[in-house]
């Protein structure tokens, strides 16, 4: 089993550990405030109150044996850098960090960080495209020009395939899932005929979701 480390337990930090031990992997939480340490003790596999800037507490907590590391400390940009580089220099093999901005996640990529990511930034652009695409139900960037998004069936489409209705080829995107009924369907085939009440997760270039969007 999968072995995680999140140091820093703001609302973000304390998410992302609550959910991966929720999905039954075990956790050690790290903060330098003891309050947040205690509001998580009793929830997460370990709770430590200790300073992630001090590499020998790094080697004594025996990060070198986690799989995984999240970096979640937001105000202190400063400590938010070295914890990524020790991290690194003691030998966790990706690390992800949270980045106020372009410029701080530009640094955190020299220092080694191996995936970099916006929250605030990332849940603003979500809550945009919600706002200005009335049709778009969900949007998660994967990458500056290709995005993923959930798209409701449409009256017209109901009892049609995906054969008949050519999505893929018309629009050059991919259709990577169906939703229905709570249960999702990964194994999307041309001769599923789409029901009311489904919702379409499909996966494409900004500009071929747009079209897509403004012809259903």
């Amino acid at each position: 089993m999968k072995q995680y480390i999140v140091i820093g337990l703001g609302n973000f930090g304390a998410s992302v550990a609550k959910t991966l031990v929720d999905k039954g992997y075990n956790v050690l939480a790290i903060d330098k405030n003891k309050e947040k340490v205690q509001e998580l003790a009793n929830t997460v596999t370990h709770a430590v109150e200790a300073d992630a800037t001090d590499e020998e507490v790094l080697k004594t907590l025996g990060v070198r044996n986690f799989d995984l590391a999240v970096v979640s400390i937001g105000n202190n940009i400063h400590a938010n850098v070295l914890t990524t580089l020790l991290l690194k220099e003691l030998g966790v093999s990706y690390v992800i960090v949270k980045a106020q901005d372009n410029l701080h996640g530009n640094l955190l990529s020299k220092v080694g960080a191996d995936r970099i990511i916006y929250p605030e930034r990332d849940m603003g652009v979500r809550i945009a495209h919600n706002l200005i695409s009335s049709n778009v139900m969900d949007y998660l960037e994967f990458s500056p020009n290709y995005s993923i998004i959930e798209l409701p069936v449409t009256a017209s489409m109901v009892g049609k395939n995906l054969a008949e209705l050519k999505i893929g080829s018309q629009y050059n995107v991919n259709l990577v899932a169906i939703k229905r009924k709570g249960e999702i369907n990964i194994s999307v085939r041309n001769d599923i005929s789409f029901s009311s009440g489904d919702i379409m997760v499909v996966f494409g270039s900004n500009n071929d979701l747009k079209e897509l969007q403004n012809s259903i």
